[in-house]
């Protein structure tokens, strides 16, 4: 079955090109005009990916993210005709799971879905571990479930991945680099500041159940898993 990929950009040249593009890569391009159509786009199709503007007249492209996440962890993927770091950190912040700045390249533009779309269904199915735990904290593998001390915790595929890693091997301390490898299975461009945004977003959702460290800092290194217990 083909992958149903939202597109959502009220400028109509650029919805064009990307399903073209995302045509030519064998899948099935949606669109939506503007923040209010693609809520209802997505709440009808179930798309299994979005690209998203975020600069939109009504309803931008943060607000629409806002609202998906109150109900799923479909993978998001922003675009934005400004190169600002404060966007792209916001972006990743508040559930995005990439970032990509106009003008792009299609062809980056689909790696990158493809990038994320191979970390989701190794998640989803994935067969050679399905239970991943550390303490009070596990992480469900087959069902894409991340439950702190028997609460849930709604991770996005990327934030599930980087918390994957570090159970994987606990006592490991990753530097960026290898953060970004493990968690994006390509060699593909993503900036420290983009991990840190990960990571910072990680630690929020569980500081909102009281558990304060559990990713840690190696200050000069990188991060691994904290003593949570």
């Amino acid at each position: 079955m083909s992958t149903k990929i939202l597109v959502v950009d009220d400028d109509p040249n650029i919805r064009q090109v990307i399903s073209f593009a995302l045509k030519k890569s064998g899948r099935t391009p949606y669109e939506a005009t503007n923040g209010k159509e693609a809520l209802q786009v997505f709440n009808k199709l179930n798309p299994d990916l979005i690209i998203l503007d975020i600069n939109m007249p009504e309803l931008d492209g943060l607000e629409v993210c806002k609202e998906i996440r109150k109900t799923s962890n479909t993978p998001i993927l922003f675009l934005s005709s400004r190169d600002e770091e404060i966007d792209r950190i916001i972006g990743l912040e508040i559930g995005g799971d990439d970032y990509v700045t106009k003008p792009f390249s299609p062809r980056e533009l689909t790696a990158r879905v493809g990038v994320i779309l191979k970390r989701t269904s190794d998640i989803k199915f994935s067969q050679e571990i399905t239970k991943l735990e550390h303490g009070p904290l596990t992480l469900e593998i087959d069902k894409h479930t991340c439950l702190w001390q028997g609460h849930p915790i709604a991770l996005t595929a990327t934030e599930f991945s980087i918390l994957r890693i570090f159970l994987q091997y606990p006592q490991k301390v990753f530097d960026r680099d290898s953060i970004m490898t493990g968690a994006y299975n390509i060699n593909i461009n993503v900036s420290d500041r983009t991990i840190d945004s990960h990571i910072r977003h990680i630690r929020n959702k569980f500081q909102d159940l009281g558990c304060n460290n559990v990713v840690e800092t190696v200050r000069g290194v990188g991060y691994r898993l904290g003593l949570v217990g």
